[in-house]
């Protein structure tokens, strides 16, 4: 700023004034000070200005694996929203890393984000809910905020927001679907046992099983990856060990690709010898053949309800940070009464 008070032949406050535009100068100063702005290329420190309370802090998203289909669209959401409130959004990796998201959020409070969202998975054991509690009071004294996206949550009275999904009820829709249509052995493909959505959506598959009066045979309820591969070997391998099912229930549609790979090449029809469910809705699941029954999860309004929740806080009634999203069934092609 020196510089170009030097080269325009004004005081640094001048130059201070004519970029904030909240200072009246002439025309033919502001015309100087642009001028020589724009011929030594300066640009405003944007640290500074976070220091001192006059830059909206950027929305920083955290999660573990930026590929994954279901992320994509929290990220679409939470940019929107940021974008929406003339907020810069930043999205960072963790690879599953503890250490590297330790790191991410201590460079987040740094950089002065309004708010920092973790999103994805986890296990809610003492070693969760310590690092969570240190992120949310190492954030809330810088001026920011700790949000928990598909997230476990911790202890009442920290400064936290959570924002939550539907997966027990959901996957209760999704095993209700096939048991009532006549299914009663039901391949279920569940996520890694320990973390808390794969958990709630076994959960759902369970209750429906109840609710129904149909067994819970412990051979078909299985445990994996939220991948592909997961499902494909698994399928595969329930039809080799000559277990008996009509239908599967894929707690992921990555996971439910797998299982009709599997399944076709076993020469099975579907949904003609085999009806499939999966769950998240995400966009290729309009496009297989036939089109996939799942379960919708609003991944968009996750991204843009934790932005709003986050950046709105101090206008809400306490006890309001905490909010779960409804899903939703959606009913295609690929499930067929059983025989």
């Amino acid at each position: 700023m020196r510089d170009v008070a030097a080269k325009a032949g004004v005081s640094v406050a001048t130059v201070s004034r004519t970029l904030a535009g909240n200072y009246p100068v002439s025309d033919e100063t502001r015309t100087r000070v642009m001028a020589a702005v724009e011929s030594l290329h300066y640009v405003v420190n944007v640290h500074a200005k976070a220091l001192s309370g006059r830059v909206a802090g950027p929305v920083a998203l955290v999660v573990k694996d930026i590929t994954g289909p279901s992320l994509a669209h929290v990220a679409a959401g939470v940019e929107q929203e940021a974008a929406a409130r003339g907020r810069l959004s930043l999205v960072c990796a963790t690879h599953d890393d503890t250490a590297r998201e330790d790191d991410l959020v201590q460079l987040m409070r740094e950089q002065h984000a309004a708010a920092v969202l973790l999103v994805g998975g986890a296990t809610p054991d003492e070693a969760y809910a310590a690092r969570m509690a240190g992120y949310a009071k190492a954030l809330d004294a810088a001026g920011s905020r700790l949000v928990l996206v598909g997230r476990p949550p911790i202890a009442p009275g920290l400064p936290v927001t959570v924002v939550d999904y539907d997966n027990r009820g959901g996957a209760f829709q999704a095993a209700a679907h096939l048991l009532t249509a006549g299914h009663r052995r039901v391949l279920f493909l569940g996520g890694e046992q320990g973390l808390t959505s794969s958990d709630q959506r076994r959960s759902g598959y369970r209750d429906a099983l109840r609710a129904h009066g149909a067994e819970h045979v412990e051979e078909l309820d299985t445990s994996g990856t939220y991948t592909r591969s997961s499902g494909y070997l698994r399928t595969r391998d329930a039809l080799r060990a000559g277990q008996a099912f009509s239908a599967v229930f894929a707690a992921s549609d990555m996971v439910a690709l797998g299982a009709l790979a599997a399944l076709r090449e076993a020469g099975l029809d579907v949904p003609g010898d085999v009806s499939v469910v999966g769950f998240d809705d995400v966009p290729f699941a309009t496009d297989l053949t036939p089109p996939l029954t799942t379960v919708r999860v609003p991944y968009e309004e996750l991204g843009r309800t934790a932005v709003r929740l986050a950046l709105e806080r101090e206008d809400r009634i306490a006890g309001d940070d905490h909010v779960v999203l409804s899903t939703q069934l959606v009913i295609r092609q690929s499930v067929r009464p059983a025989a």
